[in-house]
């Protein structure tokens, strides 16, 4: 028994050095953080300053970065969810306006960086900011999401369906598909609303030939055929062929409106009794973090970053300030 115990402790501590000769010989290399975009910029660890167009006020107002994302998490997502499912949000937001801001420099909107014009960036809603919102903004205070020292685009959407999506399958993306995109199984898939979770949508032939003609710029003709042409990663349609025109499945969607073609992960979709039936899973394009699924997440005890880790490819979560 001595000798057991003995043996055990000789290879642990065998074990031990050659861990540390590894570490020595080959140190794992530092996290890159990002730069705050000068036009913002308060100098290296200190909290920036916007300039936000507000829709609502129809003027802009110079704001704290913080103050700002608060506005966005209480637009984006329901306050009274587990402070990490909002904490989650929050690191999105926070890193979405730099990206923004890095990406294009400014906002649409004169002498402004960002706007709350939910066409151009986020939704935000600042009189809806509680304590919750507050207590997940200071978890998360100064918290950013980075893949090789650069800010991710920071996306998400209300309800995967249970399957998330990579760029190119859920937003029709042009660029090279981002590495940190990945199709990943989401626990949402019996959580949340009903009518996110499996939903159904009734159309007339010449209402979706109206629609696409008058959003996407092309006459498919009367439809007498419509179907899903090609399926990616996660199953979402790729492209639907109408007629015989095939349209990529999200552009589709935007045409016929995001809050009834709620999603391109369709379990069915055919013509019947003169009408285009469609019925899905899940609720946006499916990419980046699902709300829901983080919401689950949190209630699981899930924080803020393993949320946005489990949704992301080989991220990492940096302090900025």
């Amino acid at each position: 028994m001595k000798t057991n115990k003995k043996i055990v402790a000789l290879s642990l501590l065998f074990l031990m050095i050659i861990a540390a000769a590894v570490g020595c010989i080959q140190p794992g290399p530092g996290v890159k953080k990002p730069k705050i975009p000068e036009s913002i910029s308060r100098g290296e660890g200190k909290e920036p300053q916007l300039v936000v167009y507000v829709v609502e006020d129809k003027k802009n107002s110079k704001m704290n970065l913080e103050e700002y994302v608060a506005g966005v998490v209480a637009g984006e997502m329901d306050t009274d969810w587990p402070i990490n499912a909002l904490g989650a949000q929050a690191i999105l937001a926070r890193t979405y306006v730099l990206q923004f801001i890095t990406e294009k420099g400014r906002s649409k909107y004169k002498d402004a960086h960002i706007s709350t014009d939910i066409t151009e960036a986020q939704a935000w809603d600042a009189t809806a900011v509680n304590d919750n919102v507050r207590k997940a903004l200071e978890m998360t205070r100064g918290k950013v999401a980075v893949y090789d020292g650069e800010y991710i685009k920071a996306w998400f959407h209300a309800h995967s369906g249970g399957i998330t999506a990579r760029a190119k399958e859920g937003l029709a993306y042009k660029e090279k598909e981002p590495p940190y995109t990945k199709t990943v199984q989401s626990p949402d898939k019996d959580a949340g609303p009903p009518d996110d979770r499996e939903w159904k949508a009734v159309f007339t032939p010449d209402e979706v030939r109206q629609k696409i003609k008058a959003k996407l710029g092309r006459d498919v003709g009367k439809i007498t055929h419509i179907a899903v042409s090609r399926k990616g990663e996660s199953g979402r349609a790729l492209t639907i062929m109408v007629n015989q025109v095939d349209i990529p499945a999200p552009e589709l969607r935007i045409a016929l409106g995001s809050t009834r073609m709620k999603s391109t992960l369709l379990t069915n979709l055919e013509i019947t009794d003169g009408k285009i039936v469609m019925v899905g899973r899940g609720y946006g394009h499916g990419v980046g973090m699902s709300q829901w699924g983080a919401r689950v997440m949190a209630d699981q005890g899930k924080s803020p970053e393993e949320i946005i880790k489990y949704y992301f490819n080989n991220i990492n979560i940096v302090d900025l300030w």
